[in-house]
C-alpha cells in the first residue's frame, strides 16, 4: 500500500469525507485529495496533524508497519 492509499484508508474508517477532513484539520480540500491520489507527498507538519486527527502513529498514517 502507498501512502495516498494508507491516507484514504484512515479517512474513510473513520467515515469521513475530505470535506469533513479538511474543516476538522484546517488542510485544504485540495492538498488532502492530491495526497491521497499520490500526486504530491505532505510535508510532515501535516502528517502529524493527520496521525493526531485520526489517533495514530505517522508510521500507521502513512503505510508504514
Amino acid at each position: 500500500m502507498n501512502y495516498g492509499e494508507a491516507l484514504k484508508k484512515h479517512r474513510i474508517a473513520k467515515e469521513q469525507t475530505l470535506k469533513e477532513v479538511s474543516e476538522e484539520t484546517g488542510i485544504s480540500f485540495q492538498n488532502l485529495s492530491r495526497w491521497e491520489r499520490g500526486d504530491v507527498l505532505p510535508n510532515i507538519d501535516f502528517c502529524v496533524t493527520l496521525a493526531k486527527y485520526y489517533e495514530i502513529t505517522i508510521e500507521e498514517l502513512i503505510g508504514i508497519d
